[in-house]
């Protein structure tokens, strides 16, 4: 792990996205509620908050963080059959929350896919990235496509 003994501590905030695209019925039973195992939802949310509270177990390098906020919110596109996870973390710390951010969104992406594999398999999780972090040392970064970039 990096020594981040001499850093100070300042607010640290993160936010990352990821999406998964799914089948019609799957959409169908996700957006009305109809999916078999419960309130899938409500499960992916609280996958992706419980996810981020335990980051350094996840990844080997991380060091733990007390977390002062996660929120995880899912906006559903019945059109484009897509649901979209979005995680905002923010803690007093010496390092950032990118990585409690990030594991936040996945987590809660992979929940969304146990919840509905009785009704689709071959739900794509895709296009997982940081969107913004600020605080710290090297500031304030936004990813491009947070600003419109298709890249």
């Amino acid at each position: 792990m990096v020594d981040v003994g001499a850093k100070a501590f300042t607010l640290r905030q993160a936010q990352a996205r990821t999406r998964l695209l799914m089948s019609r019925a799957a959409m169908a039973a996700l957006a009305t509620g109809r999916v078999e195992k419960g309130d899938a939802l409500a499960v992916a949310r609280l996958a992706g908050i419980q996810a981020a509270k335990r980051t350094a177990d996840w990844i080997p390098l991380c060091h733990p963080l007390p977390l002062d906020h996660v929120q995880v919110t899912i906006a559903l596109d019945r059109r484009r059959n897509t649901a979209t996870i979005t995680s905002a973390v923010a803690a007093t710390a010496r390092t950032g929350v990118e990585m409690e951010a990030l594991v936040a969104a996945l987590a809660a992406a992979a929940a969304l896919y146990d919840m509905l594999k009785a009704v689709d398999r071959a739900i794509v999780i895709e296009e997982a990235f940081v969107l913004e972090k600020r605080g710290g040392k090297s500031g304030a970064f936004v990813h491009p496509r947070a600003a419109g970039d298709a890249r």
